[in-house]
């Protein structure tokens, strides 16, 4: 399949996917879908365990013979214009591909920026899923890609996309947006016959929480109660902050504290808790971005890693209909919080690639620009030669901790967190410190000039 002019694909054409990252969990909850999902097929996917991609093709219910082994860019034009799914373990193979829209899952900063840009630099439109290089270079992936007429954009199933979206619709309303955030990945779920809180697969004690079920009058007062009682839980992400990076470029909110606030907070309160001080809130200012941890009984729905945004209420009698219809308004009416409770990962995510080829569009109708730094702060003191390795599901650094800034807020110098992630530090620093670039000794040469490029664009 060639790749159509972006919005002049036909609107019943099947969208062709390569896909990078291909054994990974998104990848499967992706190609789970597109088996069930009219209009919408991988036709290569990339993943240097090429032996993985078979067997999980194959617990999926893929023939044998539907997937065939590449080594060179002749045999993956041959494979995929035959209708079968050419399995490569290198990036470059790629160019062979007769594919629309690359959706890169590889969670690598530096090889999901090179797969990203050479897809844009061969005419293909790119779904993002690794929110590490979006952070880094969403911005100049997302203007290459308009210069050749081409879509770059997060993917839906994602809670970046999933938000960006949101913001959208909302903005289209007409309502004033004064908040937007996320759950935090595993909700904090409260027993109260046992007394304990489990997170995940790990339950501790807190008798505390029984009482503090209600936010009361002070809600900052309850809410820091309530973090006192499960500080044995450890609550933030890299990956946290590094979908808030994501969303800060499509919509200009940022962190009003750069390690996120984190609050422990029933969804039924969000209005209350993402109020401004002053109102009895969390929130210094507006346009402001955060992460909340969800608390909740056993028998309580999740919210699943969803999306919300707390919006100021525009006439009394809407709002108050609307709580009476179960929405969520602030005790003094001041604020309403709507949200979407949900993320679904690869299950969504072909609503995206159909967009971007057939209709020519992303999840937002604006440019991004670089709003935000997600940098690293030393958490102890780094020697010269330290390599910062990324490592565990949520693609942290040990001894370095994600904050979010304004761009305006740190010095020029200041290094994102995931080029940083990766390469060695050329000095010594010091706890506490911001990584600059002049810190790293040799970072990714392309995703660097990437991160200058986005960062050097005028944000008005």
């Amino acid at each position: 399949m060639t790749p159509s002019p972006t919005g002049t694909a036909s609107q019943d054409r099947t969208v062709g996917y390569a896909l990078t990252g291909a054994c990974g969990g998104f990848a499967r909850t992706l190609l789970a879908t597109t088996r069930r999902t009219d209009g919408v097929r991988p036709t290569v996917l990339c993943d240097r365990d090429t032996e993985g991609v078979h067997a999980l093709a194959r617990s999926l219910g893929h023939g044998a013979d539907e997937l065939v082994t590449a080594g060179t860019p002749e045999e993956v034009a041959e494979i995929t214009r035959s209708g079968r799914i050419a399995v490569v373990g290198e990036i470059d193979l790629l160019a062979g591909a007769d594919y629309d829209i690359l959706v890169e899952a590889t969670g690598s900063p530096a090889a999901g920026h090179r797969a990203a840009r050479r897809a844009l630099l061969d005419g293909r439109h790119v779904a993002m899923v690794s929110k590490e290089v979006d952070s880094v270079a969403g911005v100049a992936l997302a203007t290459l890609a308009a210069d050749r007429g081409l879509v770059y954009t997060p993917a839906e199933g994602d809670q970046p996309a999933n938000l960006i979206l949101w913001y959208e619709r909302l903005s289209g309303l007409g309502l004033e947006i004064l908040a937007l955030g996320k759950s935090g990945e595993y909700d904090l779920v409260y027993d109260p016959e046992a007394g304990t809180v489990t997170q995940l697969g790990t339950t501790l004690p807190a008798p505390g929480l029984g009482a503090l079920l209600r936010l009361g009058d002070d809600v900052p007062a309850t809410l820091a109660a309530r973090a006192e009682a499960v500080a044995g839980l450890k609550r933030s992400a890299a990956a946290d902050h590094c979908e808030m990076a994501v969303v800060a470029s499509a919509t200009g909110f940022t962190a009003d504290t750069p390690a996120l606030r984190y609050p422990v907070a029933r969804v039924s309160e969000l209005a209350d808790v993402y109020a401004h001080r002053e109102h009895g809130g969390v929130r210094d200012r507006d346009g402001v971005l955060d992460v909340f941890s969800v608390l909740r009984l056993p028998e309580e729905a999740s919210f699943a890693g969803g999306v919300f945004a707390v919006v100021r209420t525009h006439d009394d009698e809407t709002w108050e209909t609307l709580r009476a219809k179960g929405h969520l308004v602030s005790r003094d009416g001041r604020y309403g919080c709507l949200y979407l409770p949900f993320h679904a990962m690869g299950v969504e995510t072909p609503a995206t690639l159909r967009r971007a080829v057939r209709e020519g569009a992303g999840v937002s109708s604006r440019p991004p620009r670089q709003h935000a730094v997600l940098a690293g702060r030393a958490a102890t003191d780094l020697p010269a030669g330290t390599t910062l390795t990324l490592h565990g599901h949520h693609h942290e650094v040990t001894g370095v901790a994600p904050v979010l800034h304004a761009v305006d807020e740190v010095p020029a110098d200041t290094a994102p967190f995931y080029l940083a992630a990766g390469s060695r530090l050329a000095r010594d620093v010091a706890e506490g410190t911001l990584l600059t670039l002049d810190d790293l000794d040799r970072p990714d040469p392309e995703l660097l000039a990437a991160w200058r490029a986005g960062r050097s664009l005028p944000r008005a």
